[in-house]
């Protein structure tokens, strides 16, 4: 019988934990649950292979207006500090990226913007 041991670890003992924290008070459940099926679409496949997300955490809080993204403890994204908005899913994916995996290609989610 071979065993998966990504499964059989905790959590917290693996690369790879993004934990996203939301504001109850302020509804943002659904778009904290869709940020997260983004990240676990590119980065989950569950093989346990390095540059792989292990696990994803939704912690409601209720101290308002909270929206942060850690990945592996590293605090990624802060609605409260970085422009005062929610990330989009291509820059999420960008810093989950570089800190799992720098050398991963996003493919058309790293296209950078011509400036005129």
């Amino acid at each position: 019988m071979v065993r998966n041991v990504v499964a059989m670890s905790a959590p917290e003992e693996l690369p790879g934990r993004v934990v996203i924290t939301y504001c109850t008070g302020c509804n943002w459940m659904l778009r904290s649950a869709w940020l997260a099926q983004e990240l676990l679409s590119t980065f989950g496949k569950g093989t346990g292979e390095a540059g792989e997300i292990t696990s994803v955490s939704l912690v409601p809080d209720a101290s308002g207006g909270v929206f942060t993204v850690h990945c592996d403890g590293e605090l990624i994204w802060d609605r409260t500090a970085q422009e005062a908005s929610f990330p989009e899913a291509k820059v999420l994916k960008q810093r989950v990226r570089d800190v799992l995996c720098p050398e991963k290609k996003l493919g058309h989610s790293d296209v950078k913007e011509q400036t005129p």
